[in-house]
């Protein structure tokens, strides 16, 4: 089995590349969804990010606000580290679990893990290849105007919150342009694939 990283800057199109690998045949785990499943209301990530910010941060029926959060500490370097302290290590305790699983079922496959933050969070350390998704910052801009409907001034906030880009892309094994055409960054990542599959 070989366990790849696959992450790279807001809104590159690591989402969009992670469902095609899925498509050839790769097994995916997602780290925004096992981040949303930890601080579900009443696990022990939800009561400590409570103790931690307070009651401010939940939504009536008792989930989290993920933007009441976010707006904390997207301009708050101390207050994200908090955080990410509490979600980060649950979240590489469930991943690792997902995995034994995964390797037990089926011990030839590929397993991509789609984590934005995977040099931020350590997860470079845990993986055995790593794929970086790029975009130039213009097309960045674009999309998360579109997408989360932020100013241009708010995006260039949010990709700066990062790590750059540039830096990630050095520390790859691979790196994909997530600007290209549909057809063929689907080719890229079925060649991609098929490489990475002859490694298990």
């Amino acid at each position: 089995m070989i366990l790849v990283g696959l992450t790279g800057g807001v809104a590159t199109g690591k989402s969009t590349v992670a469902k095609m690998f899925k498509r050839c045949g790769a097994i995916l785990i997602d780290a925004d969804k096992l981040a949303r499943e930890v601080v579900e209301p009443g696990k022990p990530a939800w009561r400590a990010i409570i103790k931690q910010f307070g009651k401010t941060v939940l939504n009536q029926n008792r989930s989290l606000d993920r933007q009441a959060l976010g707006s904390i500490v997207f301009n708050n370097p101390k207050k994200r580290r908090q955080l990410e302290r509490i979600i980060h290590p649950r979240v590489a305790r469930e991943q690792q679990r997902l995995v034994r699983r995964i390797a037990k079922r089926k011990p030839h496959t590929v397993v991509i893990y789609e984590v934005p933050l995977l040099f931020e969070a350590g997860v470079d350390k845990r993986v055995d290849k790593i794929i970086v998704i790029s975009a130039d910052r213009d097309t960045q801009i674009a999309r998360l105007k579109k997408r989360n409907g932020l100013t241009r001034t708010e995006a260039i906030r949010r990709i700066r919150s990062q790590m750059p880009l540039a830096k990630k892309t050095q520390q790859a094994d691979y790196v994909l342009n997530g600007t290209l055409s549909r057809p063929s960054l689907c080719k890229q990542v079925g060649q991609l694939f098929q490489h990475l599959r002859r490694l298990t």
